[in-house]
This record gives C-alpha cells, sequence and structure tokens, in this order.
C-alpha cells in the first residue's frame, strides 16, 4: 500500500503555558499542504519483523529511531500484527516545522490498519498517532484544524485560502524542536486564534503571530531573510511554520520568487 504523507503549516501558533508535565500548552491552526508529501509504501510480509528502506532526502538516524518503524512497532505491540516492509521516498525537509516525519508515521498506522483489517476509526487511530508525537494525529484528519493542548486535541476549523499560491521555503540550516521551546515566552493571548483566523488573510500579518519566530530569528538570520523576501515579493502574508526552519508565505498571484540554491522552495495553488 503507498501513501502520499503530504505535510502541513501552522496559521498561527501561540506558546500559552508551560505545564507540569513538562509540555508546553499551544494554540494553532493545522493546514495541510497537499502538494508537498512523501511517499510511504507499507507491504505485508511473512516474518514479524519491520524492515525500512529509505530514498530521497537522507534521514541520518537509525532505522529504529525512524517514526515509521516507530509507529509499526506500536502497531504490532498493540494488536499483534505481523510483520511489514516499510519504504520511505523522503521529499519534505526535516528540521522544518512542516510535521513531515509525523505524517509518515501516520501513514504507517493507517497502511497497518488496512492491511490487516483492524477496522480501527479516525478516532482511534489518532489517539494512537498521539503515542508517536504531538501533531501526528493531525495527519488522520488532514483537512484544516485547530489544534490546543500538545496540539493533539483537535477540532475542525475553518479558513478560506482558497485561489491563494502557497510557497514554502527553508533554508539549508534547520532548527531543533528543543531549540524552539528553550527560548519562547509563554504568554496567554488577548485574542482566540480562531477568531483572528475568521479577517481577510490580507489582516493576518501582525496578528495571526508564531511565538517561536522572535528568538528563532534572533538566532538563524537566514530564516528570517526568506520572510521578508516573501512580503517584499508581494506575499499578504508570511509566517515560520511551527518550530521552523521553514518559512511560508500566501499570494494572490503566482509569484517570480528565487532563492539560491541552499534554499529548498515549494509552490501550489490552494
Amino acid at each position: 500500500m503507498t501513501i502520499r504523507a503530504n505535510c502541513k503549516i501552522n496559521l498561527g501558533l501561540r506558546v500559552v503555558r508551560k505545564r507540569e508535565d513538562g509540555y508546553h500548552e499551544l494554540q494553532t491552526v493545522m493546514f495541510p499542504v497537499r502538494e508537498l508529501y512523501d511517499v510511504v509504501t507499507v507491504e505485508r510480509i511473512e516474518d514479524d519483523d519491520v524492515h525500512f528502506t529509505q530514498s530521497g532526502i537522507v534521514v541520518d538516524c537509525p532505522p529504529e529511531k525512524n517514526l515509521t518503524v516507530r509507529a509499526a512497532r506500536l502497531m504490532q505491540q498493540r494488536y499483534g500484527v505481523g510483520g511489514v516492509t516499510i519504504h520511505l521516498n523522503k521529499r519534505v525537509p526535516f528540521g522544518a516545522g512542516l510535521g513531515g516525519g509525523s505524517s509518515d508515521a501516520t501513514a504507517v498506522i493507517v497502511a497497518m490498519n488496512e492491511i490487516f483489517g483492524l477496522g480501527l476509526e479516525r478516532v482511534q487511530l489518532a489517539k494512537l498517532a498521539a503515542e508517536i508525537g504531538s501533531d501526528t494525529p493531525f495527519f488522520v484528519y488532514n483537512t484544516p484544524q485547530y489544534c490546543i493542548g500538545r496540539g493533539e486535541v483537535m477540532c475542525d476549523a475553518r479558513v478560506d485560502v482558497a485561489g491563494y499560491w502557497l510557497v514554502v521555503a527553508k533554508p539549508d540550516e534547520g532548527v531543533s524542536t528543543a531549540e524552539a521551546y528553550a527560548g519562547v515566552k509563554p504568554a496567554m493571548p488577548d485574542t482566540d486564534l480562531t477568531e483572528l483566523l475568521r479577517e481577510s488573510v490580507d489582516r493576518w500579518q501582525g496578528s495571526v503571530v508564531n511565538d517561536f519566530e522572535r528568538h528563532i530569528f534572533l538566532a538563524h538570520p537566514a530564516i528570517e531573510s526568506i520572510k521578508r523576501a516573501m512580503l517584499d515579493a508581494g506575499a499578504v502574508y508570511a509566517s515560520m511554520s511551527g518550530s521552523g526552519s521553514a518559512v511560508f508565505g500566501l499570494f494572490r498571484q503566482q509569484p517570480e520568487l528565487t532563492f539560491d540554491d541552499t534554499v529548498f522552495m515549494h509552490v501550489e495553488q490552494l
């Protein structure tokens, strides 16, 4: 079974408070990017092992630490299913705040549910995915979701960006989740994010904000320069996604925007 594991962007990201369990309470809207995806192929095999191979962008970690393998092991432990082969064709850059690894893990959970005929509903799949990562359950629904808690508590979000052109760009450097959270200063926002996103897109800039940007931009000026370039090129809204280092912009018309060879770029119409 082959699944296109698309990534996401964050429309606003507020870090509200640090919790007693060490996690942070968030407010964000996750939005799927349909045409930027990894390709995950899962096939049933006779033995009970998990065999992993990869192509495309090299993910430099042992197979057992790859989120797709962790997802397969979780399904085996929880439901006693047999072995699989997993091939990951990595096309979404990592260390980007795009949730590519989480999407890959969710693809494995969804695929194994089908392959082994488990009959799990979306709510059950989302609970399983939450055991892998905070943003992983989003990819079970894969529609705009208002996310709170660690990001795993979701409800449908109405966001009207149809017809806009989306540009996603990422410099060579990445940002770790640990670095992002180490420098953030939690604060309760004055206005709920969903209210701000009901405004027209051209009113988002300056009000729909990502709380990680301030300190990440200081440490990684190349990321801030990408955001500035998008706004200078006519983006009606631009922001860092998640904990970075990817930046995205929304344009009314297809932009003429180029970066040097060290910057990954993706363009699609929403």
